[in-house]
C-alpha cells in the first residue's frame, strides 16, 4: 500500500503532474515554478520532499493512476548506466523500458530523464546542460519525450571553464563537479537552486531550471492548441 504524506499544495486549477522516482524533488520544484500542481512518488521515504508525497512503487502507481494526471515525469534510477557502477560491476535492473511501456499506456504526455550513459536505452533524447541555465557546473541530463509532447532545448554553450577535481572546493574560474562526496554543499544548493536538499539529494538531482523549461514548453503547446 502506498503511503501518502498530506502536504497542503496549490489549487487544483493548475495542471496536475506526477513526478515518478522523485527523490528529494529537484524536478518537482521546476514544474511547480512552471505552473503545475505536483505529486511525487518514490519507493523510499523522502522527508525533504517539499510537496505532496506518496511512498510506493512508481511503475505500479503510474499503471494504476497515471491517467489521472495531465503530465508525467519519470526519472528511473540511473545506477545501471553510470560509469561508477560499471567499474564496480554491480548489477541493477533496467527500469527505462518498463517505465516507458507504462507511460505509453496512460495516453498522457510524458518525459523520461536519465544520465548521458543511458543514451542507448533512450529514444531520440534531448540533452540539457546546467551551463545553459547560468549554473557553474555541466550537469548533462537526457530527456526522452512521448505522448505527443516534444520540446526544444536552450542553446548549449561551449564548455570553456575547467572542472575542479572531484572532492575539492571549486577553484576561481572553474566549474564544480557535484557528484560523489563533493565539497561545497552550501555552494551547490545556491548554484543549483535547491536550498532544501542535502548532499545525497544534490549529487543525483535534476536542477529545477531543467524541468521549469520543459514544463513551460508543454504549457505553451497546450495554450497554442486552445487558442
Amino acid at each position: 500500500m502506498p503511503h501518502t504524506t498530506d502536504i497542503p499544495t496549490r489549487t487544483r486549477t493548475r495542471p496536475r503532474l506526477l513526478d515518478a522516482f522523485c527523490c528529494q524533488g529537484g524536478a518537482s520544484m521546476g514544474y511547480v515554478h512552471a505552473g503545475f500542481d505536483v505529486t511525487g512518488i518514490d519507493k523510499n521515504p523522502q522527508p525533504r520532499y517539499p510537496f505532496t508525497f506518496i511512498q510506493g512503487d512508481a511503475i505500479e502507481f503510474i499503471r494504476e493512476h497515471g491517467s489521472e494526471f495531465d503530465f508525467i515525469h519519470a526519472s528511473p534510477p540511473c545506477q545501471r548506466y553510470s560509469r561508477a557502477q560499471k567499474i564496480q560491476q554491480r548489477e541493477h535492473p533496467d527500469l527505462i523500458a518498463p517505465t516507458r511501456a507504462t507511460l505509453e499506456a496512460t495516453g498522457r504526455p510524458w518525459v523520461i530523464e536519465n544520465v548521458e550513459e543511458a543514451a542507448r536505452e533512450l529514444r531520440d533524447p534531448v540533452s540539457l546542460c546546467a551551463a545553459a541555465f547560468g549554473m557553474h557546473t555541466y550537469r548533462h541530463r537526457l530527456f526522452e519525450t512521448g505522448g505527443g509532447f516534444t520540446f526544444t532545448p536552450p542553446p548549449h554553450p561551449p564548455h570553456r571553464a575547467p572542472l575542479t577535481k572531484m572532492g575539492r572546493p571549486r577553484a576561481d574560474g572553474h566549474f564544480a563537479h557535484y557528484v560523489g562526496n563533493f565539497s561545497g554543499v552550501t555552494e551547490a544548493r545556491i548554484d543549483m537552486r535547491v536550498p532544501w536538499m542535502n548532499r545525497d539529494g544534490i549529487r543525483e538531482c535534476i536542477p529545477p531550471a531543467y524541468t521549469q523549461w520543459i514544463g513551460a514548453a508543454w504549457l505553451g503547446q497546450v495554450q497554442e492548441v486552445a487558442a
